[in-house]
């Protein structure tokens, strides 16, 4: 191919090796798309793309390619395409922003107020489709990842406060709030685990979620979640002031075909009888499942079903992905110690998100966002799948950031 002129630069994060770890300072030069994309070093790179497919588009026609060299090209043409047409599109918007912002001059130097003041809203509308045809872009540019596509295995655990309910009712709120974004998102969402607790929260709950793109939107929301608020019932509701407790979510990918040996010898297979809601053999068979991992120390547990074999599959399932898991976080971590599957190390500790009922708000802390109406995102509809498209948002703003770092100390040597 290169005999043919033809320059294949390499991917843009391939360079950069990036994470998105949501844990580096705040990003003040690029707090949006648009500020990005003017970027010199973004221009440079797309031009190169912008170049290479029309370069490619030639060659396809030329006679002289043989089979091998055609179907590369071919390849590579599909893989530009819309990349660079996405390219063009940003450029005639920006050049459309750039005749409405000559006119709001002229027309505000002679007193025309009426007219600057469509010319104005004309140009914020012009605004907003410059930030979603730039992010478009860049979700064009980041490279998806390999796991994005799969099912998971979602868990949430109570953490510890005074008298303990304040976590535990949080605990359940928070899981019925997966459940409802799940349905909202059309997913299918079957409860493994659940463990209630005496005063109707919640210790530990598991579930397995599958459908599109279901990892790629709750990769995010593995950590730490406090919550702050006056409970209402309960222990802690005679002491009539504010706790804070916390709650942890787990969120481990399931790749349809998880290849990871067990041996029988290293299992402890228990049975006991189901705590959680799910008919008239709760307590009456033990068909819930718990299997401990002997070399591991890692440990599952099922109650979904009636039949004791398909809980004890279930939770092999389960324990097969959460081994893949260590076995994916120790290969990452050999390659580049920062990088990480979830925010910061997902140790416990971390405090992803706060909810504060006292005053109406939920704040991420990883990208400063504060949203107002708190049932609105314990719906799990609309307003958490805003909260979490931000984070998506962020997060491919941070990768392309961290590329121009990168290349930046390339070029200046360091």
């Amino acid at each position: 191919l290169h005999s043919h002129g033809f320059w294949r630069p390499k991917p843009l994060l391939d360079t950069a090796r990036v994470t998105l770890s949501f844990n580096s300072r705040h990003r003040k030069n690029h707090q949006n798309s648009q500020a990005l994309w003017k970027h010199e070093a973004v221009q440079k790179y797309l031009e190169t793309l912008s170049k290479e497919y029309q370069q490619v588009s030639h060659q396809l026609s030329a006679d002289s390619l043989n089979d091998f060299e055609q179907r590369a090209l071919r390849r590579r043409c599909a893989d530009l395409s819309p990349i660079a047409a996405a390219f063009q599109e940003i450029k005639e918007a920006e050049r459309e922003v750039q005749e409405l912002e000559a006119m709001c001059t002229e027309l505000d130097s002679r007193d025309e107020k009426q007219l600057l003041q469509l010319a104005l809203e004309e140009k914020e509308s012009l605004d907003k489709k410059m930030n979603m045809l730039c992010r478009k872009l860049f979700q064009l540019l980041v490279p998806k990842e390999k796991y994005d596509r799969s099912p998971v295995i979602l868990e949430v655990t109570a953490g510890r406060t005074t008298g303990g309910d304040i976590c535990q009712q949080f605990t359940k709120e928070m899981f019925e709030m997966y459940q409802s974004y799940a349905d909202y998102k059309r997913w299918t969402f079957d409860i493994v685990n659940y463990t209630p607790a005496e005063i109707g929260g919640l210790h530990h709950a598991a579930a397995h979620i599958s459908g599109e793109n279901v990892y790629r939107h709750l990769k995010y929301e593995g950590g730490t979640h406090r919550v702050q608020r006056i409970p209402e019932t309960g222990l802690s509701s005679r002491m009539q002031r504010i706790h804070t407790g916390t709650m942890s979510v787990i969120v481990l990918p399931q790749p349809e075909e998880v290849d990871v040996k067990v041996d029988p010898k290293d299992l402890r297979v228990d049975t006991f009888r189901a705590k959680g809601a799910g008919g008239q053999h709760v307590n009456k068979t033990d068909s819930a499942v718990r299997i401990v991992h002997l070399p591991t120390g890692l440990a599952v547990e099922c109650q979904q079903e009636r039949s004791q074999q398909l809980n004890k599959e279930i939770a092999l399932r389960t324990l097969r992905a959460k081994l893949y898991q260590q076995h994916i976080e120790k290969q990452l971590s050999q390659e580049q110690s920062a990088r990480k599957l979830q925010l910061g190390t997902r140790a416990q500790s971390e405090r992803i998100r706060t909810y504060n009922f006292t005053q109406d708000r939920v704040t991420d802390h990883r990208i400063s966002y504060d949203a107002r109406n708190i049932k609105e995102i314990l719906s799990g509809k609309e307003a958490l799948d805003k909260l979490i498209n931000r984070l998506l948002e962020f997060a491919e703003m941070e990768a392309v950031t961290q590329y121009l770092e990168n290349l930046q100390a390339l070029e200046g040597g360091g």
